[in-house]
């Protein structure tokens, strides 16, 4: 490492806002942080929930990127920010845009600016599971099995399916479209002054977990693969890539026209992007064969493993196993969960139907008075529902819920399915509800990890990373108890954009390795829960109660 005290930018996009930080690339200490919310994203505009439409505007990105950095700098002295060596981003992921040629998202063009098939396709919209069980038939009719390197199953949440549904829905899109980019791979082109998409510089994180990248077929599946599954994607792999990056890469460096918008030196280093599990099981210090899960609106589960170690073993029903995608010279392991979070944020806004409705159409109180005691109560939900809900005596007859509020992601991609909730009787309240959603959520991280287990990958421990591991004593305390394994929480509160730092650190060429990048900047751990051995038996009845309701409701579901 070099003596010089330098410092670094992540930038972390995550689903409802982008945060950013600066770090001392020798301490990882946090000198500034800044969030921005997404003001289109949080009217839902461009959305429809009842048809799984989830789309972003790259405005939302490109206003939240300039304000969290200018507003760091501005928290920080002069000589720091003259000494900003680097910068790296995480995103959401799979969030692909249509772009022209010169990689300019559509909705940026005349025309385009209020059509939702022109903007990013945000990672939970569930528009293409036709085209994902169209994709998935397709390729049992090929000899190379272009699925086996992202467990067998392509999802709706992905690249190719989102792609396709874009393509046959709408006529102006598919004329004016060039390429399709990720968000991971679009913020470090536009840092760099891109104009030519084709010199994208793309991830091999996103390429191998979601768009069908491998080298053991010399990049993409080939143009058959896709013109015989439908005409509008002939020709489309021509206008995309070949090869792929690792992280600990440069993208480029900064262009003049950024540096002076951000405010940073013209020397800063762009590096390639990734998606945000991906660097924030760095920025959480993961650990070969440890599940590193980030837990926010759903969970990314992210394991690394010695690629001599996996020689020959694939995982089913994952999203993936990629060498160098999370840790280069290791081969990257992704599951998660569809719903983590969301499922308890449905659950809050149930019950707060009252406070909504009735209380927001009542006369008795002025309005500003009306939408304090609504926040206040709105944010109190949870809490104390957690609290109530650690006291349940719980047995095998409690109510009992299945996770699949916005279908299931692993193992075994499905997102046609639909959450259930069983065992409901005269007695059952908000409190037995609350606690039975939260019990799902662990058995659907459960089955996670009984599926590496199964197909011979050992998962040694447990990291919990993001709001939910951080916030919810009650879900980790749970979460330890359905899994019978330790899960450690580490003590960064914005693992993903630290992660982001680290290789910024990286690319720059601070650290030699994005090994040696975590060593120096992690900052460890600030808790620890243990299983409660009264309770594993319990919890291993339930859970093999889940898996039953599970079959029955899967089986009940219509293709």
């Amino acid at each position: 490492m070099n003596s010089e005290v330098s410092y670094v930018i992540g930038v972390d996009y995550g689903s409802d806002s982008v945060r950013t930080i600066i770090v001392n690339a020798k301490t990882g200490e946090e000198l500034a942080a800044d969030v921005f919310y997404y003001p289109r994203w949080q009217k839902q505009r461009y959305c429809n929930m009842q048809a799984n439409q989830f789309r972003q505007h790259p405005l939302d990105y490109v206003e939240g990127l300039e304000a969290t950095i200018k507003n760091c700098i501005a928290k920080v002295d002069a000589s720091v920010a003259a000494n900003i060596k680097a910068l790296s981003v995480d995103t959401t992921g799979s969030t692909p845009v249509a772009t022209d040629k010169h990689g300019t998202p559509l909705a940026m063009l005349p025309g385009f600016e209020e059509n939702p098939n022109a903007m990013f396709v945000l990672w939970k919209d569930h528009t293409g599971v036709g085209e994902a069980a169209e994709i998935n038939a397709h390729a049992e009719k090929f000899e190379t099995n272009y699925l086996q390197f992202v467990g067998g199953i392509y999802s709706s949440e992905w690249f190719w399916a989102k792609l396709l549904h874009v393509l046959r829905a709408d006529e102006a899109v598919r004329n004016n479209i060039y390429s399709f980019v990720e968000h991971c791979d679009w913020i470090p082109f536009l840092l760099t002054g891109g104009n030519d998409v084709q010199q994208m510089k793309r991830s091999v994180c996103a390429a191998g977990h979601k768009i069908l990248w491998a080298k053991e077929w010399d990049g993409l599946p080939p143009n058959e693969f896709f013109a015989t599954l439908d005409p509008v994607l002939d020709g489309i792999t021509a206008r995309l890539f070949k090869d792929t990056y690792a992280s600990n890469e440069a993208a480029g460096i900064i262009s003049k026209e950024w540096a002076q918008r951000l405010g940073l030196p013209e020397t800063v280093v762009i590096g390639v992007g990734a998606y945000d599990a991906h660097m924030g099981a760095v920025g959480g210090q993961i650990e070969p064969y440890h599940l590193s899960k980030v837990m926010g609106t759903s969970t990314c589960d992210m394991m690394v493993a010695p690629a001599n170690e996996v020689a020959g073993k694939l995982v089913k029903g994952i999203c993936g196993q990629v060498p160098g995608s999370v840790i280069p010279g290791m081969i990257g392991l992704e599951a998660g969960q569809s719903a983590f979070g969301d499922a308890y944020a449905w659950f809050k806004r149930l019950i707060s139907w009252p406070l909504q409705t009735l209380l927001a159409n009542s006369n008795l109180l002025d309005e500003a008075t009306k939408q304090q005691l609504i926040q206040e109560t709105e944010n109190a939900i949870i809490p104390a529902l957690s609290k109530a809900a650690e006291k349940i005596e719980v047995n095998i007859h409690s109510e009992l819920a299945v996770d699949w509020f916005n279908g299931r992601r692993t193992p075994d991609a499905n997102q046609l399915l639909t959450a259930s909730v069983t065992g409901l009787d005269l007695g059952s309240d908000a409190v037995h509800l609350f606690r039975a959603v939260v019990e799902s959520t662990c058995f659907g991280a459960k089955a996670i990890v009984e599926r590496f287990q199964e197909q011979g990958i050992p998962v040694k421990g447990l990291i919990g990373l993001g709001g939910v591991a951080r916030k919810s004593p009650f879900v980790m305390q749970m979460m330890a108890d359905v899994m019978n394994m330790p899960i450690r929480i580490h003590r960064s509160e914005q693992t993903c954009a630290l992660g982001a730092a680290m290789f910024a650190a990286t690319a720059a060429g601070i650290y030699d390795k994005v090994e040696d990048a975590m060593q120096a900047m992690g900052q460890g751990f600030d808790a620890v829960y243990e299983p409660d051995a009264a309770k594993v038996a319990l919890y291993q009845q339930r859970y093999e109660q889940y898996k039953k309701v599970g079959a029955f409701m899967e089986a009940q579901v219509i293709h």
